[in-house]
C-alpha cells in the first residue's frame, strides 16, 4: 500500500498566493538568502550607490583612486537544515488543545514544502537524551517525505526527555555548508544554558526559531476531566483551580520566556512562536519577513 503524500497533502491546503509570498521571503528561487557572499570569487568593479560598503576593496580603492568593491558569485540555491527537539514535552498540549508534536509536523512540512517550490535541499537533525537522527541535505520530493516520516516517528509519549544541547551540537558538527538552520522545539527553550551553542551556530549559520506555545495552567483549568502529564501522572484538580498555584505557574513561565527572549535577542536570532495549526504559516511568514530584516 502506498504512503500518503504529506506535502500533496499539505499544497491542497495552502493558497499560492501565501507559499510564493514564502518562498519570496527565502530572497527569490535564484539567490542565496544570505546578505554574504558565495564561494567564488567574480570580478572587481567600481562601487555605487546600493552596493555593500562591507564589500569594498580598500587596496584596490586606493590604486584606483576610487571606491572598488569585490563580486562574488551567489549561491544559487540553499541548505536548510531542520533541528528539531523530538523530546516528551513535545507530546504535550498547545493553547488550541493541540498535540505539539503534530503543530511541529506541520510547521516541518510547509518548510519542506517551500524548500521543494525553490528547489532547495533539507537536511534534518533530530534528537532527545537518548536518540539522535541525521540526514544529510538533499533535494527531491522523496527525500522531503522520508524527512517527514522520521519526524512523525519520532515524536510521541514515549519519546525520552528533551536534550536540545545535543541536537545544536550536532548540527555543530555536522553542517559544514553555510546554511539556514530552523530549530523547531517548544516554548521553553532553548534554555539559557543553550546560548553557548547558538552563539556558535550563529557565526556559522542563519539561525531562526520556531517554539511551539504551551498550553497554560490558566487554560488547564477550564478542562473537564482527568488531566495525564507527559510523565504518566495525573494533575489533581485542586491543582489546576488553585487560583494562587496558577499564579505562580503563570508568573514562573512568563519569566521562562523572558529569558528565553533576552537570550535569543542577544545571539541577533529571530523568534516565531506558534500557538496552533491556524497560525503556523503565519508566524512563519512573519519570522521570514523579520529573518530578511535583519540580514539587510
Amino acid at each position: 500500500m502506498s504512503q500518503v503524500s504529506r506535502l500533496a497533502n499539505l499544497r491542497a491546503q495552502l493558497d499560492l498566493p501565501v507559499v510564493r509570498r514564502a518562498a519570496g521571503l527565502l530572497e527569490g528561487r535564484h539567490r542565496s538568502i544570505f546578505a554574504g557572499h558565495g564561494q567564488d570569487f567574480d570580478e572587481m568593479v567600481e562601487y555605487r550607490p546600493g552596493d555593500d560598503p562591507g564589500d569594498i576593496d580598500w587596496k584596490s580603492s586606493a590604486r584606483a583612486g576610487k571606491p572598488i568593491i569585490r563580486r562574488f558569485q551567489r549561491e544559487t540555491n540553499l541548505s536548510m537544515v531542520l533541528a528539531v527537539d523530538t523530546g516528551r514535552s513535545m507530546s504535550t498540549l498547545t493553547p488550541t488543545g493541540e498535540v505539539k508534536a503534530d503543530v511541529a509536523i506541520l510547521v516541518a512540512e510547509v518548510l519542506a514544502y517551500l524548500a521543494r517550490w525553490r528547489g532547495d535541499q533539507v537536511g534534518l537533525v533530530a534528537g532527545d537524551s537518548e536518540r539522535l537522527r541525521q540526514v544529510p541535505p538533499r533535494q527531491g520530493t522523496q527525500h522531503l517525505e522520508t524527512l517527514l516520516r522520521h519526524l512523525d516517528a519520532d515524536m510521541g509519549l514515549g519519546s525520552p526527555p528533551s536534550d536540545l544541547s545535543r541536537v545544536l551540537t550536532r548540527v555543530l558538527d555536522a553542517a559544514s555548508r553555510r546554511s539556514l538552520v530552523v530549530v523547531l522545539t517548544d516554548e521553553a527553550r532553548p534554555a539559557p544554558e543553550n546560548e553557548m551553542e547558538l552563539r556558535r551556530l550563529r557565526t556559522r549559520h542563519e539561525v531562526i526559531v520556531i517554539a511551539i506555545a504551551d498550553m497554560r495552567a490558566s487554560e488547564l483549568a477550564g478542562r473537564d476531566g482527568v488531566v495525564v502529564d507527559v510523565d504518566g501522572g495525573t494533575l489533581p484538580a485542586f491543582v489546576r483551580h488553585d487560583p494562587a498555584i496558577r499564579r505562580d505557574a503563570e508568573a514562573a513561565v512568563t519569566a521562562r520566556t523572558a529569558a528565553v527572549r533576552a537570550m535569543l535577542r542577544r545571539r541577533g536570532i529571530e523568534l516565531g512562536v506558534v500557538t496552533g495549526s491556524d497560525d503556523a504559516v503565519d508566524v512563519l511568514v512573519d519570522l521570514l519577513r523579520r529573518q530578511r530584516r535583519v540580514r539587510h
